[in-house]
């Protein structure tokens, strides 16, 4: 149950970082909502990472937490906001996959 709750946190670390890029663009008003998604997400996000350290180690939960967080934002950046998809950030995401999910292999919990 912690690990699902620690990648919903990291979920919700994409959301709040997207939220910041979105709130960049805008003004007005509708900046005002991009800040208020992005301090909904944060709190979820690091509520939800709160509990997941309660049972895992601090350093594994930290490190993917952050991960799943660096990863999806990379790829919303991508996809959303059209950055580049060169070889070598598409190879490098791809070792930090490879990491995360070590960490979940090594951890005994």
């Amino acid at each position: 149950m912690s690990w699902i709750l620690l990648i919903i946190g990291g979920l919700f670390e994409i959301a709040f970082a997207s939220c910041l890029g979105k709130a960049k663009e805008t003004s007005g008003l509708e900046s005002t909502y991009w800040i208020i998604g992005f301090l909904v997400s944060l709190a979820i996000s690091m509520t939800l990472l709160y509990k997941a350290t309660q049972v895992l180690p601090i350093g594994t939960a930290y490190a993917v937490w952050t991960g799943v967080g660096a990863v999806g934002t990379v790829l919303v950046g991508i996809f959303v906001f059209k950055e580049p998809a060169t070889f070598w950030r598409i190879f490098f995401i791809s070792t930090l996959i490879m990491s995360i999910i070590g960490l979940k292999f090594v951890s005994s919990h």
